[in-house]
């Protein structure tokens, strides 16, 4: 798995969301993802959003995934 398989599975998965992922050894990772959808909700509702783009990778071909969920206004 890499960094940028996972960010675009994010995006294709979230309309509209812009995902910047880094991860040296191809089971860990760290992503910022920044989504109007995400306006309102509670970190953990927003977490779940982003690993439900994920489905089966998370546990497995993602072993861990740290996320930093905003939306654009929390951005800038």
């Amino acid at each position: 798995m890499d960094a940028d398989t996972i960010a675009r599975l994010i995006e294709q998965g979230l309309p509209g969301a812009k995902a910047h992922v880094q991860g040296d050894d191809g089971v860990h990772f760290e992503a910022t993802v920044v989504c109007e959808a995400f306006r309102g909700k509670l970190p953990l509702a927003r977490h779940r959003m982003v690993y439900a783009t994920l489905g089966d990778l998370m546990g497995g071909a993602i072993h861990a995934l740290a996320l930093r969920t905003v939306t654009p206004d929390e951005a800038a």
